[in-house]
């Protein structure tokens, strides 16, 4: 991770913040689930609930799911991501604000995207009764949730009301927040023609410093040099890696293993097989 872009308030910080805020999340949710944690344990507040059991079920005679197993404990990994990822965030400034925000958000698709699995009982497969229990997402799919949001990202400012300073609110002490009220806050969108952002969506103060050049103070190295996929349109493509300065192609002859066979036993031989690459690189 670049430390550098955790100073600035941009769109990558802003990814930073929420995927580092799921990733907590995430991690000590399904640890609970597996007996990994001694403080917390599977979530069981969904087996006292009485499912709905509907007209066609009733008819055909088939018993409705219910709760049980063992559901991955996201309430408690939500409260261990706020008081561990949110310690130093007082939200008082505009930027602890954006952090909690983007902190929330990314709990928020963790615990969004949970999933209902089932397993079935019966004679033969026949299912006459389903066990069901919340299984967290992917990683992966959160990931690429939070990337969305990213691309997407809305720039924000701070409501006239929380610009008022305590001399102007006729405040005898410094204004403090208290944690429960951390989260009460609603942030403007930088242009008055676009909507407030969301609860799941990210939010930045200040335009990305540019990739395209080495910038040291930055910890930018640049993308000349890079590779790049010509076939590409993403952000792995020469057209936007190269930043439009085009891109070299060459082609290279290298060794790579080949050919690998099993040997019992505890063996894997390969043979050396010469292979042609085309590579491209950006100028």
């Amino acid at each position: 991770m670049n430390l550098f872009l955790l100073s600035p308030g941009c769109r990558e910080t802003a990814f930073i913040y929420a995927i580092t805020s799921a990733g907590v999340t995430h991690a000590v949710a399904r640890a609970c689930a597996e007996g990994s944690i001694e403080s917390c344990t599977c979530d069981y507040s969904h087996i006292d609930r009485v499912p709905h059991r509907t007209r066609a079920a009733a008819a055909s005679n088939v018993r409705v799911w219910k709760w049980g197993g063992c559901s991955d404990n996201i309430g408690f990994g939500f409260r261990f991501s706020r008081e561990f990822v949110d310690t130093g965030e007082r939200g008082k400034t505009l930027r602890e604000k954006m952090n909690l925000h983007n902190n929330e958000a990314g709990r928020a698709h963790v615990q969004t995207e949970m999933r209902q699995e089932c397993k079935c009982h019966g004679m033969s497969g026949s299912c006459t009764v389903k066990t069901c229990w919340m299984r967290l997402p992917s990683f992966r799919s959160v990931g690429d949730s939070l990337k969305d949001r990213f691309d997407g990202a809305s720039r924000v400012m701070m409501p006239n009301t929380d610009l008022e300073s305590p001399a102007q609110r006729n405040d005898a002490a410094p204004h403090r927040v208290p944690r429960r009220d951390r989260y009460r806050f609603q942030l403007r969108p930088h242009n008055p023609d676009h909507k407030s952002p969301g609860a799941k969506d990210l939010v930045y103060l200040e335009s990305s410093p540019g990739f395209c050049e080495k910038n040291p103070r930055l910890g930018i190295p640049g993308t000349h040099g890079r590779a790049c996929n010509d076939t590409s349109i993403g952000v792995d493509g020469c057209d936007l890696m190269c930043c439009g300065r085009g891109y070299r192609t060459e082609t290279m002859y290298v060794v790579e293993r080949c050919n690998c066979t099993f040997h019992w036993c505890c063996e894997v031989k390969c043979k050396l097989c010469p292979t042609e690459k085309v590579v491209h690189t950006c100028l």
